[in-house]
C-alpha cells in the first residue's frame, strides 16, 4: 500500500503570513506544496493537501484534515522572516520533539535544501504549534528560508525546482526507510462529539491540561474527542474507568 503524505500550505486567505516588499509567504508555499506534491504523486504516493487554492483554514482545522486523511507525515510548508531584512538565511525545521520519524523527516528535508544551496539552521522542537502538537501522526514544520532574505529569495526563486525536489527526497527518503506496520484494530475512548468545531476544542483543552492523550477527529458532520489508541481492550476499559472517575461520559470505539 502507498504512503500517504498530507501538505499544508501555510497561512492563506485572510492570513498571508510573512510579507515583504509585494512579496506574500502564502504564496510561496502554495506554490512550493503544489511542485513537492506533484513530484511525490510522481513517484507513486498518495498525497493530500490542506488547501490548493487561497483560502484560510486554522491551525486546529488543518490538524484535524491531517488526522482525518490517514496520512503517514504531515509537512507542513512555511517561509520564516527575520525583524529586520537581511539579518537571517537559511532553513529551519520545527518538531514537536526531537525523536522518531518527525525528527529523521526533518533532518532529511534539511540536508536535501542545504543541498540546493540554503544555509542548514537545524531543527528545533516547538510542542506549542498547533499543527505540531495535534496531529496524530508525525508532523514536521518547514520554514523553507526567510521571506525578507534577498539571499533566500534568490535561492527559493532561482532554484525552485531544486527546491521543490529536495523537500520531496526528504521526505521519500525518510518514508523508505519505515517499514510498514501491521493493521491492526485500536482501541479509543470517545468523550464527546460536537457539530461545532469550537465546542470540541474546548474539551480537548480540557482533556489534555488534565494529561489525558487527547485528539480530534472529523466523521460524518461531528468533531469527536477521543482518548488514546489501544491495542488491547483491556487498556481501553482501564482509561475509560479512569475518564469517568474524572467526571466524563464515554464510551470505546475503534
Amino acid at each position: 500500500m502507498p504512503y500517504k503524505v498530507i501538505l499544508d500550505p501555510g497561512h492563506g486567505g485572510s492570513d498571508p503570513g510573512a510579507v515583504y516588499q509585494g512579496r506574500n509567504e502564502k504564496d510561496d508555499v502554495l506554490n512550493l506544496a503544489q511542485a513537492v506534491g506533484q513530484i511525490l504523486e510522481d513517484n507513486g504516493y498518495n498525497v493530500v493537501f490542506t488547501r490548493t487554492t487561497d483560502v484560510f483554514d486554522t491551525p486546529f482545522e488543518k490538524a484535524v484534515i491531517g488526522n482525518n486523511s490517514g496520512a503517514d507525515l504531515f509537512v507542513s510548508l512555511h517561509r520564516d522572516a527575520s525583524p529586520e531584512p537581511n539579518t537571517m538565511d537559511g532553513v529551519e525545521s520545527l518538531v514537536f520533539s526531537d525523536d522518531g520519524i518527525r525528527a529523521e523527516a526533518a533532518r532529511n528535508i534539511n540536508a536535501e535544501l542545504e543541498s540546493a544551496g540554503f544555509v542548514n539552521r537545524g531543527v528545533k522542537a516547538s510542542p506549542s504549534l498547533i499543527v505540531l502538537k495535534r496531529t496524530k501522526m508525525p508532523a514536521v514544520l518547514v520554514e523553507v528560508g526567510y521571506l525578507n532574505s534577498e539571499e533566500d529569495n534568490r535561492i527559493f526563486d532561482a532554484n525552485f525546482d531544486m527546491v521543490a525536489r529536495a523537500i520531496a527526497d526528504g521526505i521519500m527518503e525518510t518514508l523508505r526507510n519505515e517499514e510498514p506496520e501491521e493493521e491492526q484494530k485500536l482501541y479509543r475512548v470517545q468523550v464527546g462529539a460536537y457539530r461545532v468545531s469550537g465546542l470540541a476544542n474546548q474539551l480537548l483543552n480540557q482533556l489534555l491540561s488534565e494529561g489525558f492523550p487527547a485528539f480530534i477527529t472529523y466523521q460524518d458532520g461531528l468533531y469527536r474527542v477521543q482518548v488514546g489508541a489501544f491495542a488491547l481492550l483491556d487498556n481501553a476499559v482501564r482509561m475509560e474507568q479512569t475518564l469517568r472517575n474524572w467526571g466524563y461520559n464515554t464510551f470505546i470505539t475503534t
